[in-house]
């Protein structure tokens, strides 16, 4: 959780940081950029404008939703920068609607709490809370400052309900008034422990919706277009660290807009096992989380930006780690090709700011280094260039995707959770995704979308650690099938969650397990047939085949053998449809110029694959050209193709600063320039013919350099937090 200073220490630093922000004179704002309206990049903070903080993405998200918001929110917008506000939704410094200054009502008892009486807090009293009816509507107070100050979006973000809460005097009130019956101990069986989950994503929703119809009222009566997004971790994160949350039910409620997909290294350095082995899997466990937010756009159209963070909430790593893992996650978010937004930075105060243990000493602490503030802005910058049409796959079988639904959320509390380390997730998807197969989680709920399974040629699924929350997934599924889908059920039908009181046990429906109905739908037998018992081919059903192994898919993380035993399944599955089996120790994705490749370990020992060319990699602070890139185990790349950009006229290709064409003439090339004051910029421009001058603010530039064969110029200084003008005479 990306989390800011929390409780009142927190307000007095913010105000007072502002009070003596304003007090001194503002640097002037940054031209405009026309292509701002886009919001291609934003990022998130909690504090007036500072040099440190100002990372020239189209959209400063204000943190807090406090008296203060407006003098902070005029702080970036006086520098240039489109605005949107976040608010915690879980929790906050909400002490008035706490302890009843709001509503004359004390709500101490709406604090989410465990088995043992304890609330569970995320900082003293800011406790996470169990909404009650009226916790929406005081949430609205604070939304109403941001809409008096004019800004053009809301996010509230984190809706998160622990599973290790649903203990106190309010849930207990929740339950009695939603279930119309008395409240059970969720730990007290598989039913209890479902039915609280199914209310505590309920009660998030039924918030956000109150949020949500108010923001719409007032769109009404202003005529104001003021949107709505939600942040929030993948579905798989949430599962995996024991949370609930409404995740993709919100893509179907009317005033959400999107998501704020927030996977970071935090989330995604999460272990888990494959080949029996438990270890941090960071790009490829950022590559499903992300994965699964990409099919929220991909099923509902809505926005989604992908989070970033140069390091994490735990500050105790060091600079090397927070790199190499960033790294990770960002290529991992940039092989999604369906999203092309991002969150550059959660709270870029303290990257630029904070200082962090050295690798070689840890007890001392150091700020961060001049080539990771160069390499995280050339990266920034080149965020805002990735919606590109053109996409291309170099990788393993395409096609390939695994089924996931909210309810991996309500599975995992006593007394029976599902597997600690989501092995029923890893368990299916890691053997593809360590054979360079970009496989997508597909999410359960949002299959009755045209979009959703289109482009899929083989689905795997169980219902182990999940269920269908309903029965409207399981006809356009069959339909897939039918029409040449391959469907791989792996689930040997002794969860007992499929016992819980749902649909399909209910109103005269008798069926054991839920794959019953679906295979029913299928028009097969309800237990099976003979040809899709453990081990054999593909049952024909339509165009398309089903395959069913009888295992609990946890089962195939556990060792070398059920890695095997998944690829012998998909393989069987693959050769039933149009697609061709690959397997690949690399995924490279074509984006427009943009190369994004990954090396994999723990994959097959082919040869490994080189790239050939003339390149920059974007994660070199000096941006040198490279013709030969081979993709090594674990290396990250974020790549531009030279060869594929032949301009008129001079052009920025990446650059360590925020870059706008000036009014140039006919022998001069002239840009804005502007970043994090004091960090160390690079501009890379490819030019006719030599630069016979360069200056920055009138004052000649000597440190450049000039490649004749490529027609480049790097150009180099130190950047400041207030526009200049670079001029390149020719």
């Amino acid at each position: 959780m990306t989390r800011p200073l929390a409780g009142a220490s927190a307000i007095t630093v913010i105000a007072l940081a502002t009070f003596q922000l304003l007090a001194a004179e503002l640097p002037p704002p940054f031209p405009s950029d026309p292509l701002s309206a886009l919001e291609r990049t934003c990022f998130q903070t909690g504090q007036a404008w500072s040099p440190n903080g100002n990372l020239r993405s189209d959209v400063a998200i204000v943190y807090g939703i406090d008296p203060g918001l407006g003098t902070r929110i005029r702080t970036w917008r006086d520098r240039g920068y489109r605005i949107h506000v976040m608010t915690g939704v879980s929790w906050g410094n909400y002490q008035d609607y706490l302890y009843g200054r709001f509503d004359g009502v004390n709500h101490e008892d709406e604090a989410q709490t465990d088995r043992a009486g304890n609330k569970i807090s995320h900082g003293g009293d800011v406790y996470y809370m169990c909404p009650g009816e009226n916790y929406g509507k005081f949430l609205c107070v604070g939304v109403q400052r941001a809409l008096d100050a004019g800004v053009e979006a809301i996010h509230l973000e984190e809706p998160e309900f622990w599973v290790r809460g649903g203990y106190s005097e309010g849930f207990k009130r929740a339950w009695r008034e939603h279930y119309a019956e008395d409240w059970q101990p969720p730990h007290s069986s598989p039913d209890a422990q479902w039915r609280a989950s199914k209310l505590k994503s309920f009660l998030y929703r039924r918030a956000l919706e109150q949020v949500f119809d108010y923001v719409q009222d007032s769109n009404r009566r202003t005529g104001k277009r003021v949107r709505c997004y939600v942040p929030s971790h993948s579905l798989l994160n949430y599962a995996h660290w024991r949370i609930v949350s409404p995740e993709s039910s919100l893509g179907r409620i009317e005033g959400c807009d999107g998501y704020i997909a927030q996977v970071w290294t935090g989330t995604s350095r999460t272990p888990n096992v494959f080949r029996g082995k438990l270890k941090e899997r960071t790009f490829e466990t950022a590559f499903l989380e992300y994965g699964s937010m990409q099919d929220l756009v991909r099923s509902t159209g809505r926005t989604v930006w992908y989070l970033n963070d140069p390091i994490e909430d735990n500050p105790d790593h060091d600079w090397e780690d927070y790199r190499t893992n960033w790294e990770s996650t960002l290529v991992a978010s940039l092989l999604q090709p369906d999203v092309w937004q991002y969150e550059v930075a959660p709270w870029p105060e303290r990257v630029f700011g904070g200082r962090y243990p050295k690798k070689a000493n840890p007890q001392e602490r150091e700020p961060i280094p001049p080539a990771y503030a160069t390499e995280l802005q050339t990266v920034f910058n080149a965020l805002n260039d990735l919606r590109q049409t053109s996409v291309r796959w170099d990788c393993g079988t395409e096609g390939l995707g695994v089924l996931v639904s909210d309810s991996l959320m309500f599975q995992r509390g006593e007394p029976a959770p599902s597997d600690p380390h989501l092995s029923h997730v890893y368990g299916l998807a890691l053997p593809l995704l360590k054979r360079g197969m970009p496989v997508a989680p597909v999410v359960l709920e949002n299959i009755t979308s045209p979009e959703s399974l289109k482009n899929l040629a083989v689905i795997l699924m169980s219902y182990h650690g999940q269920k269908p929350l309903s029965e409207d997934a399981h006809r356009p599924l069959a339909d897939w099938v039918r029409a040449g889908g391959v469907l791989v059920v792996w689930d040997d039908d002794t969860d007992p969650y499929n016992q819980v009181r749902e649909w399909w046990n209910s109103d005269g429906r008798r069926y054991a397990t839920p794959r019953q109905h679906l295979f029913e739908e299928l028009g097969l037998k309800p237990d099976g047939d003979s040809a899709q018992a453990l081990g054999e081919a593909p049952h024909t059903v339509g165009k398309g085949a089903v395959l069913w192994r009888r295992e609990n898919p946890a089962r195939a993380a556990a060792s070398v053998e059920g890695d095997v035993r998944v690829i012998e399944s998909v393989k069987a599955a693959v050769s039933r449809s149009p697609r061709q089996w690959r397997e690949r120790n690399s995924l490279v994705l074509e984006r427009g110029p943009y190369i994004i490749a990954a090396g994999l370990d723990e994959s097959v020992g082919t040869e490994l694959n080189t790239l050939r060319g003339c390149f920059v990699n974007i994660f070199d602070p000096e941006l040198k050209v490279r013709r030969d890139i081979t993709l090594e185990p674990g290396s990250r790349w974020f790549l531009l193709d030279l060869d594929k950009i032949r301009p008129d006229a001079p052009v920025v290709l990446a650059s360590a600063c925020k870059t706008l064409p000036g009014n140039p003439d006919a022998t001069e090339s002239r840009w804005h320039v502007e970043g994090v004051a004091g960090t160390p910029a690079v501009v890379l421009m490819r030019v006719a013919g030599e630069p016979k001058r360069v200056a920055l603010a009138g004052e000649q530039v000597t440190d450049w350099s000039w490649d004749p064969d490529q027609r480049l110029v790097w150009i180099r200084f130190t950047n400041t937090s207030s526009p200049r003008e670079l001029a390149v005479r020719f």
